[in-house]
């Protein structure tokens, strides 16, 4: 319960922190960068071999149904509607969790058991603005490139598999794709992004720096950290989807 309480202390602080301006000019810019060579190039591929893979599962799936269905001019559109506003942001930050969030618990986890988080208080640094505040920009400035990546990498792979299997013509697939709120969808998209990224990035950060307990505190941090991130990308996805695209107008009508 204490580690807990602790642990939702801290969370409220690095948020207060986020929210105060002053925190860009005691930024550390050379971690900044470190972080972000970390992040990005590290992730792009398995992001991107894993949006291929499941956009080829899905185009399976749903263009079968529409041919069926002699509706082919909404193949596109409908594939992009479930990669802009579902498929990819949602995947990518499972990724992000994964790959990044796991290897920051864990890092900043054995920096705490081992006392080297002490040794900055001794030295008058604030491990905030040190360690969690890098990491948390980092993750905030690359997820949405991550995203951009994957949905194009979605789209690609679906017009690959329309044209091999479906014999869909790649210029009537992307021809296709296009609907009135596709732009708007894509920056609604970067967003949620961004929001799974802020709590991703502070779960990570805060459960790694109350970590107790020597190498099965890391462990433990590290698991609860991975399983509370995902709960909270799958609860704010519902919440976000319900209040970003549920209209009174349907898509369909805006083909």
């Amino acid at each position: 319960m204490n580690e807990f309480i602790s642990r939702i202390k801290l969370f409220i602080k690095v948020l207060a922190s986020l929210a105060n301006p002053i925190i860009f000019f005691r930024l550390n810019y050379k971690n900044l960068l470190d972080q972000l060579i970390l992040i990005g190039p590290n992730s792009l591929l398995i992001t991107m071999v894993t949006s291929f893979f499941i956009s080829l599962v899905i185009s399976l799936q749903i263009v079968k149904e529409f041919l069926y269905l002699n509706a082919t001019e909404l193949v596109g559109s409908v594939l992009a509607i479930s990669f802009i506003r579902e498929l990819s942001p949602v995947l990518t930050s499972i990724i992000v969790i994964g790959k990044v969030g796991s290897f920051f618990t864990s890092e900043i986890a054995t920096m705490s058991v081992t006392e080297q988080i002490d040794a900055l208080f001794i030295l008058g640094i604030n491990p905030i603005n040190y360690l969690l505040l890098p990491r948390i920009f980092a993750i905030l400035l690359m997820l949405p490139i991550l995203n951009l990546f994957s949905l194009f990498t979605s789209f690609m792979s679906s017009s690959f598999i329309c044209f091999i299997i479906y014999s869909i013509d790649p210029i009537f697939f992307f021809q296709s794709l296009f609907y009135s709120f596709l732009y708007l969808d894509i920056c609604k998209s970067l967003l949620k992004t961004i929001i799974f990224g802020i709590f991703i990035a502070i779960v990570s950060c805060v459960w790694g720096m109350t970590t107790r307990g020597g190498s099965k505190g890391v462990g433990l941090s590290t698991t609860s950290s991975v399983v509370t991130s995902l709960l909270f990308v799958f609860i704010l996805n519902f919440f976000l989807s319900y209040f970003m695209f549920s209209s009174v107008v349907s898509s369909f009508e805006l083909l």
